[in-house]
């Protein structure tokens, strides 16, 4: 079923409209309209992405066109036919362009034209069951193919800044980390000298365990 339908201008990642029962049954839908967002903000910086694309991320697939610099998304369960969610997309392309192509690129602020909302309801209910006759002709009518669809991991496509979000957010742990490990050296070195009954090297594992305690990362190796 199509659970989430939004469009944005590709420019900026503005978005333009956003159905508004959108999400109801979907859990965490929050979670992912901003994902949805990241993924219109991504476009925005000249990613060069096809301009047709299913983008898989948890049970659901996020599947979208770009045209006229118009991004037309719709997510869907995985098990939703990919056609019908294309086809979908063009019928709302094409009447969003009729009703309001003069006026995109000067759309000032976040969904201004939200009052298409009415057509999105409408066209939806249109293609929720795949088993009417209706969208059963359009599964079988060719003209409508999306072999040469790409699909991609919802990481691929936004994995590369959050894992260097991620590696900035984590240099101020190294220290913490260098802690850690010479203090997991000195423990094994310790159990070592407890079997041996080596009690000077104990005593002085033990005075730079204390040193470590007081938050000393500098720890020399030992080679006992």
């Amino acid at each position: 079923m199509v659970k989430l339908t939004m469009i944005a201008r590709v420019t900026d990642g503005l978005p333009l409209v956003e159905g508004l029962d959108d999400g109801r049954d979907v859990p965490d839908s929050d979670f992912y309209k901003q994902q949805v967002k990241a993924l219109f903000k991504n476009l925005s910086r000249g990613q060069n992405e096809p301009s047709r694309m299913s983008v898989e991320t948890g049970p659901y697939v996020y599947n979208y066109i770009i045209e006229g610099r118009v991004c037309y998304l719709t997510m869907c369960d995985r098990a939703y036919p990919k056609k019908l969610a294309f086809q979908y997309l063009e019928d709302l392309k094409n009447e969003f362009e009729r009703a309001y192509g003069n006026q995109i690129e000067t759309a000032a602020r976040p969904y201004a034209f939200i009052k298409f909302d009415t057509f999105i309801q409408k066209t939806k209910k249109l293609y929720q069951d795949t088993r009417t006759q209706r969208n059963i002709a359009k599964l079988n009518d060719e003209i409508n193919e999306v072999h040469q669809v790409m699909t991609r991991n919802v990481q691929e496509v936004l994995g590369v800044g959050e894992k260097l979000d991620r590696k900035c957010s984590c240099n101020h742990l190294f220290p913490v980390l260098n802690i850690y490990v010479n203090t997991k050296q000195l423990i094994c070195a310790f159990y070592t000298c407890f079997r041996k009954l080596n009690l000077p090297t104990m005593t002085f594992l033990v005075g730079r365990l204390m040193h470590l305690s007081r938050g000393q990362p500098d720890v020399q190796s030992l080679n006992i």
